[in-house]
């Protein structure tokens, strides 16, 4: 079951109209200056498998609105820090208003305490209305820089896109533990309008489908079925604009699983596959398949960390928001930290005969904004996006909500991929054999191993 398909948005839940506190700078200046809670996944797992009875519902919205808002206003305050005349694009200034509208939603819950059915249902409300609200920063952000990129620097955009991308991975993922464990367990149904349609919506009735699952974590994560999801989307999207579409053989371990985000790995082979199924195309060598090996880590190496040593400093995940008097805060920070006792990992070898990365366009594949594609089909590209209009190509809206990013378009794609790899300790490294092909190795760590009592509501 692919995991991007098990957290509902706010269309899933009863339109209602939300409740908002206007958010002043003192209010902003306040939170930012909280110390940010060092997360590890435990935090987000430890009120137990579902069904969740009604008090660890409770719990979970309680310890969720504790450490949001600080982390919303973090991102306002570095937002804020960028040059004016960038936060005053329309694009970015969106971004900004989004941040302080989903903080308005949340002030009026921060004086109170969630002991309630209803209350816990009104506050799912919230955090779904955050994840959609936030659905499309990447490809607005994207846009906002690329418009503004003659008064900021590309060193400057890196250095704000690396910490503020990873920031938004963890808090979409603790809001989005958040609803997947309310839309798994029971206790909030007598109260919930169409109830059942709910539930089927999340895959909530069926426990056979649910047993493997800890809110969006997947204890029992199966690789190669989220690749032939991905390849499936990819291959129709490919075949509508070039006509044909490559085959993909997986070889290794295919049965392999273990513990992770699915909707994490979804992006990720989404944005790999798109890249290998173009130049595949391109080079006309789509009856070459692309294959993808899977080999799982031995179990020593993963619970040590990557042989890199990956650190949070070296993943761009440490908190650099600068204060509002222009003293750079103690660095904090925002990634959520794996289970202690981590399951084995993973290493998946993409290989395709595309014709490998040019020298030249190997030494920037891991900038953003970074594009084959000529500057005015890119611009051309952005006119029809933002346009809405029905003619915008296809391959550049296969991401969904986990990216946003395109195939032919904003040069986003791969380092944010590789920023839901480095997430959890993990990374992505590319081996181009230029007139041949490239071999691309994600390696993921497994995020936890959860020692299990059984159902806390006896479910």
């Amino acid at each position: 079951m692919v995991g991007s398909r098990l957290v509902p948005t706010s269309g899933i839940l009863p339109h209602r109209a939300l409740t908002t506190q206007t958010v002043t700078d003192d209010h902003i200046a306040e939170l930012a200056a909280k110390p940010l809670h060092p997360l590890t996944l435990t935090d987000l797992v430890k009120y137990g498998r579902p069904p969740l009875p009604a008090s660890a519902l409770y719990e979970s919205a309680n310890f969720t609105l504790s450490i949001l808002p600080a982390r919303l206003a973090h991102r306002i305050q570095s937002l804020r820090n960028l040059p004016f005349i960038v936060v005053s694009n329309p694009h970015i200034s969106k971004i900004h208003n989004n941040y302080l509208h989903s903080l308005s939603t949340l002030l009026p819950w921060s004086e109170k305490q969630i002991t309630n059915l209803e209350d816990e249902i009104k506050f799912t409300e919230v955090m779904a209305d955050l994840v959609q609200t936030h659905s499309n920063t990447i490809s607005i952000l994207a846009r906002g820089f690329l418009e503004a990129r003659k008064y900021i620097s590309p060193v400057e955009v890196t250095r704000f896109l690396d910490e503020h991308l990873r920031a938004r991975i963890g808090t979409r993922l603790i809001a989005e533990q958040h609803i997947a464990l309310h839309f798994s367990s029971q206790p909030h149904t007598e109260l919930s309008s169409d109830s059942k349609d709910h539930r089927h919506d999340s895959h909530g009735p069926d426990e056979s489908h649910q047993s493997s699952y800890i809110g969006v974590i997947d204890t029992d994560l199966h690789p190669a079925s989220i690749i032939r999801h991905c390849e499936g989307t990819v291959g129709d999207i490919c075949e509508l604009r070039y006509g044909v579409r490559p085959s993909v053989v997986i070889n290794g371990e295919p049965d392999y699983t273990f513990a992770h985000i699915p909707v994490h790995l979804e992006y990720i082979i989404t944005e790999l596959l798109k890249n290998a199924f173009r130049a595949t195309v391109e080079r006309g060598m789509e009856r070459e398949p692309i294959e993808v090996t899977i080999a799982p880590l031995p179990e020593g190496l993963s619970d040590h960390g990557r042989e890199k040593g990956l650190t949070n400093q070296d993943q761009g995940n440490m908190n650099v928001a600068m204060s509002d008097v222009g003293k750079e805060q103690e660095a904090v920070s925002e990634n959520i930290r794996p289970l202690k006792q981590s399951t084995p990992g993973v290493t998946i070898r993409m290989r395709d005969r595309g014709g490998g990365i040019s020298p030249e366009n190997l030494a920037h594949i891991w900038d953003y904004s970074f594009t084959t594609f000529k500057e005015e089909e890119l611009i051309s590209r952005q006119q029809s996006s933002s346009g809405g209009s029905a003619s915008i190509d296809a391959l550049n809206a296969i991401s969904g909500d986990a990216g946003g990013s395109s195939l032919a378009g904003l040069g986003y794609g791969l380092p944010l991929g590789r920023a839901y790899a480095e997430y959890f300790g993990g990374g992505i490294a590319v081996q181009s054999l230029w007139g041949w092909g490239t071999d691309v190795y994600l390696s993921l760590r497994g995020v936890g191993r959860v020692e299990c009592e059984g159902r806390r509501s006896g479910g």
